[in-house]
Order: C-alpha cells, then structure tokens, then sequence
C-alpha cells in the first residue's frame, strides 16, 4: 500500500487508501496475512468517496472472497450511478515467495463479478494462467490467454511479462487490438512490488488521459527506470525506487 501511495505521488496525483489485509513481509517473503473484515472494507471506500471521490481506482490484494464481494459491489454502485473513472485490477492471487493470498472462492468472485466491472487486468502469466484456466507457459501461450481473458470480461488485458525469457508484456485492448511490449531485462535484486506498482502508475497515467497502449508503455517505462534506480536493501528482493522521478540523482530514460 505504500507502495502503491508513492507511485501516485510519483506521477503527480494524491492517493487514498482502503487496506484489505495486513501482511507480515519483508524483502524475504510473506510470512503471514490477517484480512480486514469485509464491513469495514466496504465502510472505508464509502467514507472515503463521500469525503474525496476518486479520479481512478486501483484494486489490488484482497485476500478473502467476503472482500472481493465487498468492493464489487462499490464498484457496481459507482458504474450504476453512471460514473466512469478508469478502474484497474492487479489480481494478487500469491506472493512472490509462493503464499498462497486468495482462495478458490475469491479467484471464482474476481472471475465472476468483479472482472466485468473493471477496465484494465494486469495480470502476470501464473495469474493469467489460474483465471483463465489455460496453460501458459511460454511467449507463444500468452496471446491466446490474454484473449480469453479479454473475453471474459469485456476487459483491456496489460499481461506482464516479467518471468518470461523476454520481458515482453502484451496489450489486448476492448476492441481485441494486440501488441507487444518490448521489454529488456535488467540485472537487480530490487524487484519487490513491481506489478504492483506497473498497475498503479498504469492507473495514473489513465487518469491523465493517456489511451490506452500509450498508458501501457509508459507504465512500463516507469517500472524499468525504477527498477535501474533501486538501491540495493534487505535480505531478499528489495523494493524498486518509487519516486525516481522526483529525486536529482536519477537520469531517467523515459
């Protein structure tokens, strides 16, 4: 989460919070998570849209499928009253260190009600993989689950590419328009929270009116420079530097 809060920063725009889980992490790995009630889900993005209604929204981990109800159900209520602000969803189904963040009953929810809400699903290949139910396991596997998912939704699919040989991720915009991404590897053990923080500078640049393949690529350029200005910290896979570009000592390539 403060993560995601400094990726807005970064772009510009300031960011509310609603927190679904409290999770024990350190660079290392996950090692536990407590959800956050589903009321209390549910009271906090109420309070905060009466207060300061958003320009876009977010949704990333939210652990339990009593939540995954909880926000499809506000974001239904703010497509039925016909407001249309850019909503992208990360589908955090397992950390980096392989736990396990949302159940089979919350993965059919995301499936179900929460994926024809949304604009924009940026998942990586394993999650593209558990929501689509096909196997993807390569480059040549990505396309034809992307579309599906697409499909499924009626969504714009960001599929990320990041543990492929080729950091390429693809575009499947609404209209079924497809592009890849070029990607470049980068040599760094500062890869901590980098899908999340492609699908919340994704959202800023939606917000500032980028369309759609254009709001990909910058996002995606983001999460290099971030990547390649990262200092090295902890026992594990450290964070990537959020705000690079709001520091002097970065020569950004964007």
């Amino acid at each position: 989460m403060t993560a995601d809060l400094m990726v807005f920063a970064a772009h510009g725009l300031f960011g509310t919070s609603c927190i679904t889980s409290l999770t024990v992490q350190s660079t290392v790995g996950v090692a536990a998570s407590y959800p956050v009630a589903a009321e209390v889900v549910r009271a906090t993005l109420d309070c905060l849209w009466a207060d300061l209604p958003a320009a876009g929204v977010k949704i990333g981990m939210l652990a339990t499928a009593a939540n995954v109800a909880a926000v499809a159900e506000f974001i239904g209520s703010l497509r039925g009253k016909g407001t249309r602000i850019p909503v992208v969803l990360d589908p955090v189904l397992r950390s980096s260190s392989g736990r396990e963040l949302l159940d089979a009953d919350g993965v059919r929810l995301v499936r179900e009600r929460l994926l024809p809400l949304v604009d924009w699903v940026t998942p990586n290949v394993e999650e593209l993989s558990v929501l689509t139910g096909l196997r993807v396991a390569g480059r040549e596997d990505v396309p034809a689950a992307a579309l599906a998912l697409q499909a499924m939704g009626d969504v714009n699919v960001l599929a990320t590419g990041g543990h492929l040989d080729a950091p390429d991720d693809l575009v499947v915009t609404r209209g079924g328009a497809m592009e890849w991404l070029p990607g470049e590897l980068i040599e760094t053990t500062s890869t901590h929270g980098t899908g999340c923080a492609l699908s919340s500078a994704l959202l800023c640049r939606l917000v500032r009116g980028d369309e759609a393949v254009d709001a990909a690529g910058a996002a995606k350029r983001y999460v290099s420079e971030a990547m390649r200005a990262a200092v090295p910290m902890g026992k594990g896979h450290g964070p990537v530097r959020h705000l690079w570009p709001l520091v002097t000592d970065v020569k950004s390539k964007a």
